[in-house]
């Protein structure tokens, strides 16, 4: 199994749970809807990656940077970065013809993290930064989050369950597009703006 670094040690999250359209601003730059329930899918352990590695035999991918927590006795346990990757035409594809996004979301490789650090304080001044190619691209953080991520874990509660390890995805702010190979992301997480986390990826 996939295995991703918490405080330097490595654990295996069985799936990794996912938020879509949860910053008001994001939305409107994908022409979506605002959802009345919060949007979930579920990407697999093969879909763990601690390399940003373009896919293979596509010419499109956009990222999504994304607050992401790993999830003990169904509590925020560590906050990491996460970059969603997304076939974009794939998945606007499917979706016109109302099918799921699997194909678009869930290939291997397409949920890349940070090392987490654990989270001991509150988490609601939480915020994140990507750079791409020393260009900040996203910024935004726990208060414009739609459904909060201890709203997210209730809402996933009422239907399905975390494992011990599992990574939640609480979604992405404005600001997603395309990326290449050898493009560098710098990503950053903030607590009242103090740097807690930083983490250079170069496009494979």
């Amino acid at each position: 199994m996939k295995s991703i670094i918490i405080n330097d040690k490595k654990v295996y999250p069985s799936k990794v749970v996912c938020i879509g359209r949860n910053y008001t601003e994001h939305i409107a730059e994908l022409n979506n809807e605002t959802p009345d329930v919060p949007v979930f899918f579920f990407k697999p352990n093969s879909s763990i990656s601690t390399d940003l590695i373009f896919p293979k035999g596509n010419k499109s991918c956009h990222y999504e940077a994304e607050l992401s927590f790993i999830i003990k006795n169904n509590k925020i346990y560590a906050v990491g970065f996460g970059l969603d990757l997304t076939l974009r035409e794939v998945q606007t594809k499917l979706k016109n013809k109302g099918l799921p996004w699997e194909r678009a979301k869930c290939f291997n490789n397409s949920a890349v993290f940070s090392d987490f650090i654990e989270v001991n304080y509150d988490i609601s001044d939480l915020e994140l930064e990507l750079y791409i190619n020393g260009e900040l691209k996203q910024k935004g953080g726990v208060d414009l989050m739609i459904t909060k991520p201890y709203e997210i874990i209730e809402e996933l509660l009422t239907f399905s369950m975390f494992e011990d390890n599992d990574i939640l995805m609480s979604g992405t702010p404005k600001g997603v597009g395309e990326f290449e190979i050898n493009d560098v992301f710098v990503c950053k997480i903030l607590n009242n703006e103090k740097v807690l986390l930083e983490k250079e990826f170069l496009v494979k």
